[in-house]
């Protein structure tokens, strides 16, 4: 939180007005002053982080292709489905979005989507920490045993578990290992607040796109929110 107001990441970059995962969205949200761009990493066949929410990418000539099954080169190919702009897109690189975070002096809210072996994930943070800085990266998972083998390959990179309404075995479990949390708007509540700042650590809040309710959030005292306007 910046002078008592949380900071605003965009949720797979501007994703409200621009393809989600793009570069193109990712630099448009450091044009509209977001603090941060949020995204999904998955691994290509040949080894290479790129940024995708879902198994498959979708192309505009209506084709698609799982991440894993195809190189980096397949999958470039051709431009993605864009249904948000007149603009010509293609995959983006895990790469590509750290240089545009250091461009633009952003943080970046990084999941980890499908399976990552521990080789894979020393990969993608070693690139972080040579691209940009480990330390304005913040690795979020639901899965909390790859938060922690995380931590024991980067002691000093910032964690958050993700969280949602029906989580059933809480957050307690953050404060043992200093692990921040990303809680689904409806989940969060002041006594959550409160309860992960005496221990030193943050909360953010996903995905909000209404100004009250950001006003709603920033009066509890969240730390950080996510969405896709960048309002």
């Amino acid at each position: 939180m910046t002078n008592n107001r949380p900071v605003i990441i965009a949720h797979r970059g501007y994703s409200a007005k621009y393809p989600d995962n793009t570069a193109l969205a990712f630099r448009m949200a450091g044009e509209a002053h977001a603090g941060g761009a949020e995204t999904d990493v998955r691994m290509t066949a040949d080894g290479v982080a790129i940024l995708n929410h879902n198994d498959d990418v979708d192309f505009a000539d209506g084709t698609s292709l799982p991440v894993e099954g195809h190189t980096l080169e397949e999958l470039r190919a051709k431009p993605l489905l864009n249904d948000e702009s007149d603009d010509t897109v293609y995959l983006c690189t895990f790469r590509e979005y750290l240089e545009i975070l250091k461009a633009y002096g952003m943080i970046g809210f990084i999941e980890l989507k499908g399976h990552f072996t521990t080789e894979q994930i020393r990969d993608v943070f070693r690139l972080a920490e040579e691209v940009y800085d480990l330390k304005k990266c913040i690795l979020q998972s639901f899965d909390f045993e790859n938060l922690l083998r995380t931590r024991a390959l980067f002691p000093d990179l910032p964690i958050m578990l993700t969280y949602g309404d029906d989580e059933p075995e809480g957050y307690a479990r953050c404060f043992a290992h200093g692990i921040s949390l990303d809680a689904c708007k409806t989940a969060v509540t002041p006594e959550m607040i409160v309860d992960f700042h005496a221990h030193g650590l943050e909360v953010g809040a996903w995905t909000v796109n209404d100004r009250d309710e950001m006003a709603r959030l920033a009066a509890m005292g969240v730390d950080y929110i996510e969405t896709d306007a960048c309002l």
